[in-house]
């Protein structure tokens, strides 16, 4: 398919969004770490060796508990709901509502890659 030089596809409009934004405690995160390290608790990717320094203790945190169901402030319980994953697993544990679980995720990468 060729694209028609002629046709425009503007990008970079500024638009206002509002959205809520929860909170997250960064001792929670820690305690998190310490306990799981900083490997994909899905598919054991580790940052640093694919990126070497670069990655160094990069990680997203998981709530196993979608937070913004919860819809209040509550203590979390840094070992049993939090959850260290890489970016990719954590956009497909968010790919439906309520997120999936963890080990309903490493049932799909299991079938898949067979």
């Amino acid at each position: 398919d060729e694209i028609d030089e002629k046709l425009k596809f503007p990008e970079g409009k500024t638009k206002q969004v509002l959205v809520n934004s929860y909170e997250r405690n960064p001792i929670a995160r820690k305690k998190c770490l310490e306990y799981y390290g900083f490997t994909c608790q899905v598919c054991d990717f580790k940052f640093t060796e694919k990126y070497g320094d670069i990655g160094h203790e990069y990680i997203h945190i998981h709530h196993k508990l979608d937070i913004s169901t919860i819809g209040k402030e509550y203590s979390v319980d840094p070992i049993n709901d939090l959850i260290p994953v890489c970016p990719n697993c954590h956009a497909m544990l968010h790919k439906q509502k309520p997120a999936l679980t963890i080990d309903g995720l490493k049932e799909i990468i299991k079938k898949t890659t067979k």
